[in-house]
Formats: structure tokens, C-alpha cells, sequence
């Protein structure tokens, strides 16, 4: 069983999506029309920007988005995944690459969940932290000893977790899972507290833009960051996108599903080569590899 798996915010890199532009016509095409619907020029920005022009959140997620997903379009044929999943971000990638979204609806939906968090983070300043060699379960429980707002965030694979939530409440956890035995407890230079709480001004005004795009079934299963299962019911997709925002992403138990389901294999759509490490980080023995076009 394939499974496509495409990344998340944190994968941009300059330079990204020039060759597919380049060398493919139906990409040029696909890139300028993104231009048109987000009305500025992204792709400047992704090809010859600066890195802190591509670290905008308002750029990195329709970014890596629109190279994920015309990566897809050009392969083809080729590109015939029997299951698909996105960490974070690159859940809505999938559901483009698998049918259930249009193209130009998937950007629509990017581009207002980038500015929904970008307003989010400016109501309160918020962080998040990777928790490097501790169970799962020891720091769940150590952020529920926290009396700010502070959760686990990204399962992203076993023995790596990221939790989010107030500046006091994660330097706080810090210290409580440094002295757990955490190997390392490291605050992020990241603008929000992304997949906490403290984005539910962000799940409400993009739950109003969800509910109104036009969803379908896709092509194949899509496995849910926000419960880690299989889905190809249009409401239920939907739904599990809209609590996404506020939800953690369980990476790791995507992983583990996929893996017991039947995967075989795991293809990266995108930008970098994280997820395929996760993957290994899971299951040494995954087959894993990344999505190439030649011109």
C-alpha cells in the first residue's frame, strides 16, 4: 500500500518550486495563477526571496502548499497513492493532491488559515517548545500541571514532541520536563502557539471559510491529523480540519496507523525530507523516498 505524505510549515527553503516552473508549462501556469488568486507575486518570494521573506506565515503556508501540490499535478499518472496525510499544514496539500479539494479552493483556504494564525498570534504573545527523550504520557502530564495554557502540539515521532501554549506556561513546562530528564526541552522561534487553544480566534473565522468550500469525497483514504484515522466522508473531513487549528497533530499515530493498515511505502509531496526521517524515526524498516519530477 503507497502512502503520499506532504509536509508542513518549517520545510520552505529559497529557491523552492523554481525548477518545477522552469522546466514545466503546466506548472508555470498553475504558479501564476496562484499569483492572480493571493494578489501578490509568492512566487518572487519562493525563488528569489530572503529567508525571512519565506519565513512570513502568510508566505511559507501557501508556499509550501503550491509546491506540494503541483508537484502532485505534474507527476501524473505516476502519482497513484492508495492512502494520503499532511502534518499540519500539508493536510490541506493532500486533500488537494487526493480530489477533495479543488486547487484554487485548497489556495483560497491556505492563504485565509495563514492569515487567521497570523492574527491570532498578535492577540497574545504565545510560543511552542520540541521535548526531545521523554514518553508522550510524561509530558501530557507535566503540561497539565502548568497553570497557564500550555499542550502537547505536534506528536511528531516517538521520543519528539512539541508542546505550545503562553511564553510563561512552556518556559515553565521546560523546566518541569528538563528535570523529568527531557534530553532537551527548546523553545522555537516561531511567530504562535499553533495548535493550541490560543488559536481559537483563528478556528472560528477559518471554520466559517471551511464550511462554506465545496468538499468532496477523495480519491483515497486521508488519515486526520486531529484523530490520526482514515477518512473519506466529506462532513467528517471537514469537521477534523476545523478542529485542527486548536488540536494537536499526531503525527506519530498517523504513522503507526498507516504502518498497521498496510503501508508499504511512504513518498514524500514537497518541499525537504522531515517527514520521511519521522517516518524511519517510527519504523526503521519503512520504505521511504521523495517525489521527483524530471523535465
Amino acid at each position: 500500500m503507497k502512502a503520499y505524505i506532504f509536509p508542513g510549515q518549517g520545510a520552505q527553503f529559497v529557491g523552492m518550486g523554481r525548477d518545477l516552473y522552469e522546466q514545466h508549462e503546466a506548472a508555470k501556469q498553475l504558479f501564476e495563477q496562484a499569483n492572480d488568486i493571493l494578489g501578490f507575486r509568492i512566487t518572487d518570494i519562493m525563488f528569489n526571496g530572503t529567508d525571512e521573506d519565506l519565513k512570513q506565515t502568510k508566505v511559507t503556508q501557501p508556499a509550501i502548499f503550491l509546491h506540494s501540490v503541483i508537484l502532485a499535478k505534474i507527476a501524473g499518472d505516476t502519482f497513484k497513492p492508495d492512502v494520503v496525510a499532511g502534518h499540519s499544514l500539508g493536510e490541506f496539500s493532500a486533500l488537494v493532491a487526493a480530489g477533495a479539494l479543488s486547487f484554487e479552493d485548497g489556495l483560497r483556504l491556505v492563504a485565509a488559515r495563514a492569515n487567521a494564525m497570523q492574527k491570532a498570534c498578535e492577540i497574545q504573545p504565545s510560543t511552542m517548545a520540541a521535548v526531545l527523550g521523554l514518553e508522550d504520557a510524561v509530558v501530557e502530564n507535566i503540561c497539565q500541571q502548568i497553570d497557564e495554557v500550555v499542550v502537547p502540539a505536534n506528536y511528531n515521532c516517538p521520543g519528539q514532541l512539541v508542546i505550545s501554549g503562553t511564553i510563561a506556561g512552556v518556559e515553565q513546562a521546560c523546566e518541569k520536563l528538563k528535570a523529568a530528564g527531557a534530553k532537551r526541552a527548546l523553545v522555537l522561534n516561531v511567530g504562535g502557539a499553533f495548535h493550541s487553544p490560543l488559536m481559537e480566534a483563528a478556528r472560528v473565522e477559518l471554520e466559517h471559510a471551511i464550511v462554506n468550500t465545496n468538499i468532496q469525497a477523495p480519491v483515497c483514504p486521508i488519515y486526520q491529523n486531529i484523530d490520526a484515522k482514515p477518512h473519506t466522508d466529506a462532513s467528517e473531513i471537514k469537521q477534523s480540519l476545523i478542529a485542527q487549528l486548536t488540536g494537536p497533530v499526531r503525527w506519530t499515530q498517523t504513522v503507526l496507523h498507516m504502518l498497521a493498515d498496510g503501508a508499504t511505502s511512504f513518498t514524500e509531496v514537497g518541499p525537504g525530507n522531515v517527514l520521511q526521517g519521522l517516518v524511519k524515526k517510527a519504523d526503521r524498516t519503512a520504505v521511504t523516498s521523495s517525489l521527483n519530477i524530471t523535465a
